[in-house]
C-alpha cells in the first residue's frame, strides 16, 4: 500500500507527522508519501538514521491549509495545499490512501472534490470507532455534516454496515438509530422518518438505541446527524479522561493505594490502550471515491502510526465498492423513489 501523508497538517506539524510515519513504515512495510514542504520535511528525516532505506518519499506541496481557515477558501485559493495534494495522489492513483490531521472541514470538502462521491451517497460521513465491552461500535456522522435528511442517515447506516463487517468482522452488525430513547414516539421529525425508511432496508436494524448503547457493545452501527454525533464523541472523550484522572488522584492519597496502582500497573496500562484513541488513529471518511483519513488536529506520532497502518487497512478492504455494492441491493429502490415525491429529502434538523 502506498498512503499519502499530509505532513502539513496538525497541531504538531510537521515533527510529529514525519516521526509517526517512520514508526508506521517501520512496522508496517507500507510505503509513505510525505506531502508538503520539501526542506521542513527532509530536515527531519535527516534526524533518523538508515532512513534512505525506508520506503518514504517525499511530494512537495508550496501551501498549507491553517486549522482556522473556511473550507470554502481552502479549496478555492490552495491548490497546491498540502492536503489537496495528497488527496489528488489517490485520485491519480498513486496513491492507495491520503491521512491528514490538518483542517477536517477543509480536508472532507477537498476529499469530496478531488475524489468525488460514491454513486448513491448524497452526503459523506465521518465514522469513529468507540470502544465498548466487546469491542469496538462505529458511530457515523461526528461532525461532517450538522444539517442531515432522512435520506442521508440511511446512507450512513449502509456505509456503516458495510465498515462493521469488513473492517470490524461483524457477520450481521447490529444498526441503530440514536435516539432520546428506545420508543419508536421519541425522537425528531428526522429521526421518525430515517427510522420509517430504515425498517424496509435489507439491514440488521433494531431500531432506536440511545447514547448508552455506543459503549455497552448490544449495538455495531450507530446512526445519527453530525452535530449530535460530535457532541457523543467530545463528551465520551472528556468522560473517559475525567474518569482516568479521579481515579489516580484517588490511588494517590495514601500509602496503600499507590500500593494498589502499583500492583494494578499492568491492569491500567490495558485499560488506557483500550479507550486511548491514538491506538485507532484517526476516522475514516466514508462515502467518497477512495480512502481518506481524517486524524485529530492533536495529533502525535503514535497516533498518526496508527492512523497511517489503519488508512492501508481499509484501501486493503476495498470499502468503498462494497458500498456501493450494498446501497444498490439492500435499499428498497420503489420506496426509496417515493421519498422524494413527499418532500423527506428536504428536512432536516
Amino acid at each position: 500500500m502506498r498512503i499519502a501523508l499530509d505532513a502539513m497538517g496538525g497541531d504538531n506539524a510537521p515533527d510529529a507527522v514525519v516521526d509517526g510515519a517512520v514508526q508506521a513504515v517501520r512496522k508496517s512495510g507500507h510505503h509513505v508519501i510525505l506531502v508538503g514542504d520539501r526542506d521542513l520535511i527532509y530536515k527531519r528525516l535527516d534526524r533518523y538514521w538508515r532512513v534512505k532505506r525506508l520506503p518514504i518519499s517525499v511530494h512537495h506541496a508550496s501551501q498549507v491549509v491553517t486549522m482556522d481557515e473556511s473550507p470554502a477558501s481552502a479549496l478555492r485559493r490552495k491548490r497546491d495545499s498540502s492536503m489537496r495534494v495528497a488527496l489528488d495522489l489517490v485520485r491519480a492513483g498513486e496513491a492507495n490512501a491520503a491521512v491528514s490531521a490538518g483542517n477536517s472541514g477543509a480536508f472532507m470538502a477537498k476529499a469530496m472534490h478531488s475524489l468525488r462521491l460514491l454513486e448513491g451517497v448524497e452526503r459523506p460521513a465521518i465514522a469513529t470507532l468507540m470502544p465498548s465491552r466487546k469491542g469496538f461500535s462505529i458511530v457515523l456522522d461526528v461532525g461532517g455534516n450538522v444539517g442531515c435528511t432522512p435520506r442521508n442517515l440511511v446512507q450512513f447506516a449502509v456505509m456503516g454496515d458495510v465498515f462493521a463487517h469488513d473492517v470490524l468482522g461483524v457477520k450481521k452488525p447490529k444498526v441503530g438509530l440514536l435516539a432520546n430513547g428506545e420508543e419508536t414516539s421519541k425522537g425528531t421529525e428526522l429521526t421518525r422518518n430515517a427510522h420509517e425508511l430504515l425498517r424496509d432496508m435489507r439491514l440488521n436494524y433494531i431500531g432506536y438505541v440511545e447514547g448508552r448503547d455506543a459503549f455497552n457493545g448490544d449495538c455495531d452501527v450507530i446512526v445519527t446527524d453530525g452535530f449530535t454525533g460530535n457532541v457523543l464523541l467530545k463528551t465520551a472523550e472528556g468522560v473517559a479522561k475525567l474518569i482516568y484522572n479521579m481515579l489516580k488522584e484517588e490511588y494517590e492519597r495514601s500509602r496503600m493505594g499507590k500500593l494498589g496502582y502499583l500492583l494494578s500497573t499492568g491492569v491500567w496500562a490495558s485499560l488506557r490502550k483500550r479507550i486511548d484513541y491514538r491506538e485507532v488513529g484517526g476516522a475514516p471518511l466514508l462515502g467518497v471515491n477512495g480512502v481518506a483519513m481524517i486524524c485529530h488536529g492533536a495529533s502525535d506520532s503514535r497516533a498518526i502510526k496508527s492512523a497511517v497502518i489503519a488508512a492501508a487497512r481499509y484501501a486493503e478492504r476495498r470499502l468503498e465498492l462494497h458500498m456501493m455494492e450494498k446501497l444498490a441491493s439492500c435499499v428498497d429502490q420503489e420506496k426509496w423513489a417515493s421519498t422524494k415525491e413527499r418532500g423527506f429529502w428536504e428536512k432536516s434538523v
